[in-house]
């Protein structure tokens, strides 16, 4: 179990290429892919990553294990083919039918029917720059984001992909601050870059990404641009939750959460109760919002986000992301797989995985 939890933090913090001393040499060619087996307990995988389909639910995560369910995760199927075993670490849909998945050795997964069968459509194992997640915007637009700032973009459905330079302006500082935030540049650019660790989708043509070391940025034309958020502080993080207009959340390590009214442009801290990791965020029907973490962190508010209240799981399961499942239920991902969460006990799911 510590091994799975300390996995599971690895994984969404972008420690990666698990396997890059043993992996082969620059110049030799990448050996084909694997394709992921069929496992009775699939839906008790290591799961990562969680998108709809229209009504479906769809889960990515070891081994290239892709579930999915249309009871709002009362239950889950194996995809029928999915052409590699590595570590899937986002997903998303365009529509009902049309998505994308994404993970380690740069692999890139296109699906059209709704995540039954995928076909790999990019794959570069030597680059050992693992994805982290994907964003499916409209008319087929895609950004995939990763360790050392990888940033790829389609705009086809995923059918094809290019690596555009990920530049962000960056934002305003102090002279004072100028000076080393010029050196972290420096530093940056020869570490190959901070790592992304999640891209979603804002009002309108705005998306944010939550990088490492307290990297924060925003774009308004959908991608095309990037600039640079102020951060309320230098640890990683691992999600941003719009939460309507001007007001969203980003979450990070231990159990650092905070608010902004601004889209960003500042932020205040918010009580959580909890030093755990928080990696996944949710909105649910009338208001409610939830976060979720390791060690079965789940943070519920009532009030739109304003206020949270910790709901520990008692089986301490490590959770990476979260959808509504209902005005009371998370469908959730993590360390044990896919589950359902009702919210208000502060127990352990009673719809687990089937």
């Amino acid at each position: 179990m510590v091994y799975r939890r300390a996995a599971l933090a690895a994984l969404v913090a972008a420690a990666a290429a698990l396997n890059a001393a043993a992996g082969p040499a620059a110049d030799a060619p990448a050996p084909a892919p694997l394709p992921a087996e069929q496992a009775p307990l699939a839906a008790h995988a290591l799961l990562i990553a969680l998108a709809p389909a229209g009504g479906r639910l769809v889960a990515v995560g070891d081994r290239g294990v892709i579930v999915y369910s249309d009871d709002r995760g009362s239950s889950w199927t194996q995809a029928a083919s999915v052409p590699v075993q590595a570590l899937l670490t986002g997903v998303c849909f365009f529509d009902e039918r049309r998505g994308v998945a994404v993970g380690h050795d740069e692999a890139i997964l296109a699906t059209s029917d709704a995540g039954v069968h995928w076909r790999l459509v990019h794959h570069a194992p030597e680059a050992q720059r693992p994805l982290l997640d994907v964003w499916c915007g409209a008319n087929g637009a895609a950004i995939a984001v990763g360790a050392y700032s990888t940033y790829l973009t389609s705009a086809d459905g995923g059918a094809t992909w290019s690596a555009p330079p990920f530049a962000p302006i960056p934002r305003a500082r102090p002279a004072g601050a100028a000076r080393a935030a010029a050196s972290g540049a420096a530093e940056e650019a020869a570490g190959g870059g901070y790592h992304l660790n999640r891209i979603v989708g804002g009002p309108g043509a705005r998306l944010y990404i939550a990088g490492e070391a307290g990297h924060l940025y925003r774009s308004d034309d959908a991608g095309s641009g990037w600039r640079e958020l102020a951060s309320p502080y230098t640890g990683s993080f691992f999600d941003v939750l719009p939460l309507g207009g001007e007001a969203l959340l980003a979450s990070g390590m231990r159990g650092n959460l905070y608010r902004s009214e601004d889209g960003g442009a500042s932020w205040r801290r918010l009580e959580t109760g909890t030093v755990e990791m928080l990696d996944g965020a949710a909105r649910l029907p009338g208001g409610t919002v939830a976060v979720v973490g390791l060690a079965g962190v789940v943070l519920v508010s009532r009030d739109g986000g304003e206020s949270f209240t910790l709901e520990q799981q008692s089986d301490r399961s490590g959770l990476a992301a979260a959808l509504a499942a209902g005005p009371g239920a998370l469908a959730v991902v993590g360390e044990d797989g896919a589950r359902t969460i009702p919210l208000g006990t502060g127990a352990t799911a009673a719809g687990a995985a089937q």
